[in-house]
C-alpha cells in the first residue's frame, strides 16, 4: 500500500517568532488579531499555545507518535499561519529565512516521514519569488504556505503573476491557508472568527483567483485550499449562475465550477457526507488528507473518516489517502 500523506500540518520555529516579536509592529498586529478573534477565544488560544500545543510543535517524537496514531506515514509540515505580512522587507527576509531553515531542519531529522513547506514574504512579491526558488532548490522544501490575502492585496493581483509563474516552473505546491478573516468584530463571539471566518476568507480568495483569471493564466499551478476550500465547492452553483447572467462576473474563460477540477483541497470537512459531496464536485484526484495538526480544529482520525465515506471507491480512497499528495508534493521525485 502506498504511504498515507497528511498535506496539512503545522510547526512553529521559535527563533523566527522571536525575531518578529522584537519589532513594535508585532504587538500592534497581535492586538488587531485579538480584537477580531474576541477576548474569550484569544485567551483560549493563548492557553493552548503555551501548554497543549507547545510540545506537539517542538518534539519530533511526539509528532511521530501522533502520526502513527492517526495512521499517517508522511506529514507535510508548514509553518503555523503566523505570516507577519506587516513586516518591512528587511525584517520579513529575516523572519522567512529563519522560518524556512527551521522547517527544513525539522524535516531533516525524519526525512522519510516529514517534508516541508516554506513561508514567503507575500507583502513583497518580488522577494517572495526569490524565497520560493531558494526554498525549493536549496532547502529542498516542497512548496509554500500562503494566506488568503496579503494586507489589502488579493492573490489575483497581477503583482503575484511572477510568483505563480515560478511556482509552475518549479512544480511547487502553494498551500493556501487563512489567518483569521476580514469580517471584523462581527465574528469575534463564539470563535466565529474561525468557525465561519476561516472558510469564508478561503471562499473569497478562491473566487478572486477564479474570476481574476489566475487559473487561466497559469493552468499548471498547483494550489491547494485548506479546510476543503471553505464554502467555494459547496455553493459554486451560485458563482456559475452569476458568471452566466452578470457581465461583470463573466471574466474567467470557463464557468467557475469547472475550475474545481484544477484546484486542490484538503479533506478537512469533518463528516463523510461532506467529503463525498466534495469528491462529487471536484473529483477524487483533487483531494488530499488534511489533519491541521496539532490544532483543536483539526482531526485525529483522518483515515477512519475517509474510510467512512462509503460512496467512494477503493481507487478514490487510495488517491485521497496518499496518491494525490505524493504527486502534489513531488514525493519520490527529485
Amino acid at each position: 500500500m502506498n504511504p498515507s500523506i497528511d498535506i496539512h500540518a503545522h510547526a512553529i520555529v521559535p527563533g523566527a517568532e522571536a525575531i518578529a516579536r522584537k519589532d513594535p509592529a508585532w504587538s500592534r498586529a497581535n492586538e488587531e488579531t485579538a480584537r477580531a478573534t474576541g477576548a474569550a477565544s484569544t485567551e483560549r488560544n493563548r492557553m493552548l499555545m503555551t501548554t497543549v500545543y507547545r510540545q506537539k510543535f517542538a518534539d519530533v517524537e511526539v509528532r511521530l507518535r501522533a502520526m502513527d496514531a492517526m495512521r499517517i506515514d508522511i506529514q507535510a509540515v508548514s509553518p503555523a499561519p503566523l505570516y507577519h505580512y506587516w513586516a518591512d522587507r528587511e525584517l520579513a527576509s529575516k523572519i522567512v529565512t529563519s522560518t524556512n531553515e527551521g522547517i527544513a531542519a525539522l524535516c531533516e531529522r525524519q526525512p522519510n516521514r516529514l517534508v516541508g513547506l516554506a513561508m514567503l514574504s507575500m507583502q513583497h512579491p518580488q522577494l517572495a519569488v526569490v524565497q520560493l526558488d531558494h526554498a525549493i532548490r536549496t532547502l529542498k522544501l516542497k512548496g509554500a504556505i500562503i494566506s488568503t490575502h496579503v494586507n489589502e492585496l488579493e492573490l489575483a493581483h497581477p503583482q503575484y503573476d511572477p510568483l505563480w509563474s515560478r511556482a509552475e516552473e518549479l512544480g511547487a505546491l502553494m498551500f493556501m491557508h487563512p489567518a483569521g478573516c476580514t469580517l471584523g468584530e462581527r465574528t469575534s463571539p463564539f470563535y466565529l472568527s474561525n468557525l465561519i471566518g476561516n472558510p469564508a476568507d478561503t471562499t473569497i480568495a478562491l473566487a478572486h483567483l477564479v474570476f481574476g483569471g489566475v487559473f487561466d493564466r497559469f493552468p499548471r499551478l498547483k494550489l491547494c485550499a485548506a479546510h476543503g476550500g471553505g464554502y467555494f465547492p459547496f455553493y459554486v452553483s451560485r458563482f456559475d449562475h452569476g458568471w452566466r447572467v452578470r457581465p461583470e462576473s463573466h471574466t474567467c474563460k470557463e464557468a467557475p465550477s469547472n475550475y474545481l477540477r484544477r484546484i486542490y483541497f484538503d479533506s478537512l470537512v469533518y463528516s463523510p457526507e461532506q467529503l463525498e459531496f466534495l469528491v462529487r464536485r471536484a473529483g477524487a484526484s483533487q483531494i488530499a488528507i488534511g489533519t491541521d495538526y496539532p490544532f483543536d480544529m483539526g482531526v485525529e482520525d483522518p483515515i477512519e473518516r475517509l474510510e467512512a465515506a462509503t460512496e467512494l471507491s477503493g481507487e478514490d480512497c487510495a488517491a485521497i489517502r496518499g496518491g494525490n499528495a505524493a504527486r502534489l508534493l513531488n514525493i519520490g521525485s527529485n
